[in-house]
Parts: structure tokens; C-alpha cells; sequence
């Protein structure tokens, strides 16, 4: 498992440097392993990318960490506080967007700055006003006949407007066109500017992953394959391309850390995480005639990681050779 963290299983170090923590945490629907013994932790101020296939597991995740659902087994916490019994007044330091963006179609736009309002101890009706506005939002619309990307605009507004020190978004430019999910990002990306929040946020949306995210975890058939920094993802995931004489073989040695393998006429190119050197010496004894490293783009690197091919490879910046 990819790793700049210690995540050895359980819940230590000083609980103040990190905005969410998780342990072993597990959740069955039934006979169904919706997650499975998934091991966080999320730095303070970071802007962390979940990511996952839709069906990965990610939503029970969130809801688990929020303590809206509570798990089979493992514990977590949220700005230092138990998951399962988060005192209101930390509830109000959270900032939450359900997937889907649900809202009260009745509603006016202008009635749910006062009903929000009421439920938290801070509320800062110029940047509730001021993301409305930037949505082309008009106050007096029902929510009801909001467009989908205005709906993702309206939970923003009150998702800002409490001032969180931690928001929460569960895939949230599902659904929009590409000129909304722009202006979902530029929102987001203007929250990050105060560094003391954190923003973690899922997605199946790699594009959206590289603008605003600074540490990444990848969720996979409800296991949790890496967890670090954008810079150690992009170091550990190689493209290396061998070019034969002749078609490369078609079967292959177990190759550590496959993660996907393309042959072309002549050429056999494998994405790998955590190569040390064994994939050129794997390619050269096998006949090739030349090995390159070919420059891989986050998007290939996300897609390869989560993809069906290949190999799962856990790989770890802790503790012994990955």
C-alpha cells in the first residue's frame, strides 16, 4: 500500500495533527463487504482525493467517518472526537455535501440561509450570498427548479457559510456539465486558501483529482490500495516499455507490482507501482531489445491503480522494502 503515514491498524500519535483518523474500520451490508479494514489517516489543512470506481465503498466510508453509520468493526475519529459520538458543537466545525445534492424542492433559495442558520453557531451570510451569486443563483427560486450544477452551487453556499474546519463532499461533480464542475472546483479551490482547512473530498472523476488535491487514497473492491501524497503517487506508478526484435511473449513471470500490460507490435509496455529496478531486469531477460521509462500522466496512473488488470500491489513509504 502506497503510504506516507503510518498505518499500522490503530489509532496513535497526537490526535490534533490530524483532521480524520481510521482504524481496521469495517462495514458488511448483509453478507456484502462494503469496506474492509480500511486505515487512514488525513493531515490537517490537506486537500485529500478518494478515490474509487462508483460501488467502491466510498459513500459508506464518508458515512462511517461521519458517524452516520456505524461500523461493523474498527473505530475512527473526526477532529479528535469519536466518529460515533460526535458532541454537536464538533458537528458544527463539519462541512458535509451528500452525493446527489439533495435538497428541499419547496424551499426558496433565500429560506435556507435562515434555516440553516438556526442550526450552527456561526454563519457567515456574505459567503453564503456570494456562492449563490457566483451560481448564478437568484434567492428567490425554489430549490426545486434549480438545475443540477445549481443544486451542487446551493449546498456549497451553506456548506461554506458555517465556516468549517473540515468539509466533506461525497462525489460532489457527479452529474454536472463541464461549466458547473468548473465552478465547483474554483469554489473549492478558493476554500483551500485558508490552509487551517482540510477538504476531503471522493470522487470517480480523475480529471478533477490534479487541480486541487495534495493527497490522494484509492479505494478498490471496498480495500483500501494507497494512501499518501499526490508527489509520492506520481513516483511510485511507472510506465516502463520494453521493444522486442519480434511480438513479445504473451505469457508473462509473475511480475511484482503489475498494475497493467499493453503489448503493440513489437513492444510490451507495463504500468507498475513500486519498481526497483526488477521490471527492466524482467523485460531484458525476457529479449528485449531496449527498455524506456515513458512519461505517465496522474489520470493513466489513477486509472491503471483501480483498473481490472494486473496485479494489486500494496505498496508503503513505512516500514521495510514495499
Amino acid at each position: 500500500m502506497i503510504s506516507t503515514d503510518d498505518q499500522d491498524g490503530t489509532l496513535h500519535g497526537n490526535r490534533q495533527d490530524w483532521a480524520i483518523q481510521a482504524s481496521g474500520l469495517t462495514r458488511f451490508f448483509g453478507g456484502h463487504c462494503a469496506v474492509n479494514g480500511l486505515s487512514l489517516n488525513v493531515p490537517r489543512g490537506s486537500v485529500l482525493a478518494f478515490i474509487g470506481r462508483n460501488g467502491a465503498g466510498k459513500t459508506t466510508t464518508i458515512r462511517m467517518l461521519l458517524g452516520l453509520l456505524t461500523p461493523t468493526r474498527g473505530q475512527s475519529t473526526i477532529l479528535g472526537h469519536d466518529s460515533v459520538k460526535l458532541p454537536p458543537q464538533v458537528r458544527a466545525r463539519i462541512g458535509y455535501m451528500a452525493e446527489g445534492h439533495p435538497v428541499y424542492p419547496w424551499m426558496r433559495v433565500g429560506q435556507y440561509a435562515g434555516f440553516q442558520s438556526s442550526c450552527y453557531p456561526h454563519w457567515r451570510q456574505s459567503t453564503f450570498a456570494a456562492v449563490i451569486d457566483y451560481f448564478a443563483i437568484l434567492p428567490q427560486t425554489k430549490a426545486g427548479d434549480l438545475s443540477h450544477g445549481q443544486r451542487a452551487g446551493l449546498h456549497l453556499a451553506t456548506t461554506l457559510a458555517i465556516e468549517p474546519e473540515l468539509l466533506m463532499l461525497d462525489d460532489p461533480a457527479t452529474g454536472l456539465d463541464p461549466a458547473a464542475r468548473r465552478s465547483l472546483l474554483e469554489a473549492m479551490i478558493y476554500f483551500t486558501r485558508n490552509r487551517e482547512r482540510t477538504i476531503f473530498f471522493s470522487t470517480h472523476l480523475l480529471d478533477d483529482v490534479e487541480r486541487i488535491a495534495d493527497q490522494v487514497a484509492v479505494l478498490d473492491y471496498s480495500v483500501l490500495r494507497a494512501s499518501c501524497s499526490m508527489e509520492t503517487f506520481r513516483d511510485r506508478v511507472r510506465q516502463i516499455s520494453g521493444h522486442f526484435s519480434s511480438p513479445p511473449p504473451s505469457d508473462l513471470p509473475e511480475i511484482p507490482g503489475l498494475l497493467r500490460a499493453t503489448r503493440s507490435d513489437n513492444d510490451l509496455t507495463l504500468i507498475v507501482a513500486n519498481d526497483t529496478g526488477r521490471i527492466e531486469r524482467i523485460l531484458n531477460s525476457l529479449g528485449a531489445e531496449s527498455v524506456d521509462e515513458q512519461p505517465l500522466s496522474l489520470e493513466d496512473a489513477l486509472t491503471a491503480y483501480v483498473g481490472r488488470q494486473g496485479k494489486k500491489s500494496l505498496f508503503s513509504t513505512v516500514g521495510g522494502e514495499p
